[in-house]
Order: C-alpha cells, then structure tokens, then sequence
C-alpha cells in the first residue's frame, strides 16, 4: 500500500477526531475545553504523518469546526488556533522525523512544539485581537496558553508519548516507518 495513500486516510482521521473529541470532553464540567481536544490528534498527526499533514490538519481543524458547528468563534480566536495547531503539527513532524527515535526525544518534541504553538497562538491573537479592535494583553497569554491549559499540558503530556510508543510498536512491518 502507498504510504502516501496511508498518510492522507490517517490525517482524515485525525481530523475527523478534531471535530469529535471536543463534543466529548465539552461535557466535562470546568474542564473540557481545557484538556485541548483539538490539540492530540493534532500533534499525533505531525508525529504518525509527519509535517506536511500535521501542517495542513492543524490548520484546517478549527477554520472547518468552526464552518461544521460554530465553533470556535472563527475570528480572531479561531484563527489564531489555526495557526497554533499548524505549528504543533508541524514542530511535532519535522522535530520527530530529525531527532534520534529514542523516548525522550519525543518528549523533547513534543514540549518544543507545544512551546513555539503557544507562542504563535499568542502573537496570532496579539495581531488578530487588535485588527478587531480588542484588547489581548500579556496576562490574557499567559492565562491562556499556561494557566488554564495546565490540565491539557499534563494530558498531552502523558497521553501522547504513549500513543506514538505504541504506534511504533504495533504499526504493521509493511508500512515501514511513516
């Protein structure tokens, strides 16, 4: 089978849970939103596809969520997600297809990307909020990106190292290393 072929149906599933797991975890009373549903399959599309399709599904993600169900609100925070969630999925394939395939380095990955996402969300919502003639100051980053994403933060980080390990140890022989 064409890896190509592979690549692109794993990334439509990947995008397929971007729009389904934020309808789960919005159930979960204060939390939900906070676990960053959209992120995970996100950051496993960059490190299973690598970074062309983690590119693209983190990009598309929030602007077609957004088309499907209204959320989130497409500008300026939508945007601004979008382009977060392209640099998780772009950081998160170019660093694990660079670095040495040992665990830690996927926790340096993964860390790295989901540092520089933040950062372009701040920038991203820094510009986006003052073309719309809002205020985003350094206060609302930090609650944004660190404070109130504690509880993603320690999923993602426990979560995801072990779903990349175990993709690695079962993916069948024939698709070679993706």
């Amino acid at each position: 089978m064409n890896n190509k072929i592979v690549k692109l149906s794993l990334s439509g599933m990947f995008l397929a849970l971007c729009m389904v797991l934020p309808l789960l975890t919005g159930q979960i009373p204060q939390i939900g939103m906070a676990l960053g549903p959209m992120h995970i399959p996100v950051l496993l599309c960059g490190f299973i596809c690598g970074w062309p399709y983690g590119l693209g599904v983190g990009f598309i993600a929030p602007l077609l969520r957004f088309a499907l169900f209204g959320m989130p609100p497409v500008f300026p925070m939508g945007l601004s997600m979008a382009f977060e969630l392209a640099v998780y999925g772009l950081l998160a394939g170019l660093l694990y297809s660079r670095l040495p395939k040992k665990i830690p380095y996927i926790y340096v990955t993964l860390i790295a990307a989901m540092l520089c996402g933040r950062l372009v969300w701040g920038v991203a919502s820094y510009l986006f909020f003052s073309l719309a003639g809002k205020q985003f100051s350094f206060a609302m980053f930090l609650g944004g990106a660190f404070t109130a994403a504690v509880p993603g933060i320690i999923l993602h980080i426990i979560l995801i190292p072990l779903i990349v390990i175990a993709w690695r140890a079962i993916q069948p022989k024939a698709l070679g290393d993706l």
